[in-house]
């Protein structure tokens, strides 16, 4: 009978350290990104960097590029001794607003994977660079 009291206190002291864990990690505030706005307009023939999730309004143009996510990135990490320095394989979503046309493409940090840049809406869209982290993405359009 004893060896079941001694059973039942462990068992609720350990249901309490996993919930006193829980409430603790539930309390901890999410580490604060950096805000961006959703959308930034460029002129053409120039640069600019987007983040995951952000577009850019070609002015002039019926344009728009967004930055959808990383799709794989082989790059060798910094402090790291490489036969290859690797790729990353980004994509994005190419529309036309005015039309309500769109497409998505995957551009690539280097040409031996696949294409760096694609054309859509008469305009052409480079991969310039990809951030280490792969949350920014310089394109050219022009």
């Amino acid at each position: 009978m004893d060896l079941q009291r001694f059973a039942a206190g462990l068992f609720a002291i350990a249901v309490v350290a996993v919930g006193a864990g829980s409430t603790a990690a539930a309390q901890q505030a999410a580490p604060a990104r950096p805000s961006s706005p959703s959308t930034v307009s460029t002129a053409p023939r120039g640069d600019v960097t987007l983040h995951v999730g952000q577009e850019a309004a070609i002015q002039g143009k019926d344009l728009a590029v967004r930055y959808l996510r990383v799709v794989s990135d082989s790059r060798c990490r910094p402090n790291m001794t490489c036969i290859w320095q690797g790729e990353a394989t980004l994509a994005f979503l190419l529309s036309e607003p005015g039309r309500g046309e769109s497409t998505t493409a995957e551009l690539h940090s280097g040409p031996r994977t696949g294409p760096q840049a694609t054309s859509f809406a008469a305009s052409r869209v480079e991969l310039v660079s990809v951030s280490e982290d792969g949350q920014e993405a310089t394109i050219r359009v022009s």
